[in-house]
């Protein structure tokens, strides 16, 4: 069983080939290490289907690139979910409006606001309205649009719509990947244009992905991020994942403290 350094390693290896087709030369000389410890992190991760193997490297494996349904995704890092989810929750004051996106991080801060006073929350997103439903001191508005099964959300011209007429404090933002410079990538272009309404409409941004988001660019449509922002992230991200965000003029970072089990 690897330990939590080449664990750490191995994710960032895969955050880099996410982007681009990575060599193992290239590879040893970013981390520091030998290049046969970088031919064993991708066998590793070639094994678990993660990559593919290249001659003299690795790309990022086609299955990577499928959109996996809610069902499937909510128990994937979920420690690091949480722990994102009670960071971004402390950042939220009594009297906001919230703007909620997809996704399960966001879904896990729906459940952190329960018992919280004074706060309107606006989303699309269909588990955090089961979240918080019933609880008294939190007024919702619903997006309203054609309802996208595998992310469980709205979206659509009638959901941009209903968006365009509300202002909001903040917005906390999912995502499939997030790269520094270029935005948030998703599955599907009615997503990403409803996540540019959504930062359209909020005086504040904050975009939470856990570490295996970083640098991670295998979907196809893009919501650029080009004003300032905030970065919701877990300890388990490396060094060289944050180096790319730290380096933007309108990025700030918060990293939860709790590293995932």
């Amino acid at each position: 069983m690897a330990n939590n350094k080449t664990e750490k390693r191995r994710n960032a290896i895969l955050g880099i080939v996410s982007s681009e087709e990575a060599n193992v030369e290239a590879l040893s000389r970013h981390f520091g290490v030998s290049e046969s410890t970088i031919r064993r992190d991708l066998a590793e991760l070639a094994n678990s289907g993660r990559v593919v193997r290249t001659y003299g490297g690795a790309a990022l494996s086609p299955t990577d690139r499928r959109e996996s349904p809610l069902s499937e995704r909510i128990h994937v890092h979920r420690a690091r979910k949480e722990a994102i989810a009670r960071l971004a929750a402390a950042q939220i004051h009594a009297g906001e409006t919230l703007i909620l996106d997809v996704g399960t991080t966001v879904a896990a801060l729906a459940r952190q606001l329960r018992g919280r006073h004074d706060l309107h929350v606006i989303t699309n997103n269909i588990t955090a309205l089961t979240a918080l439903a019933n609880d008294p001191d939190i007024s919702l508005t619903v997006l309203g649009g054609s309802l996208r099964k595998m992310s469980m959300g709205t979206v659509g011209p009638l959901a941009e719509l209903t968006l365009g007429r509300m202002t909001a404090d903040k917005v906390f933002l999912g995502a499939d990947g997030l790269v520094a410079g270029r935005g948030l990538c998703e599955a599907n272009q009615e997503q990403a244009a409803l996540k540019g309404k959504m930062i359209d409409q909020a005086s504040e941004v904050f975009v939470l992905a856990d570490a295996s988001k970083l640098g991670f660019a295998g979907q196809q449509a893009w919501t650029p991020l080009e004003r300032p922002w905030t970065l919701v992230t877990d300890a388990d991200a490396t060094p060289a994942q944050l180096a790319p965000f730290k380096a933007l003029p309108n990025v700030s970072i918060l990293v939860a403290g709790t590293h995932a089990a």
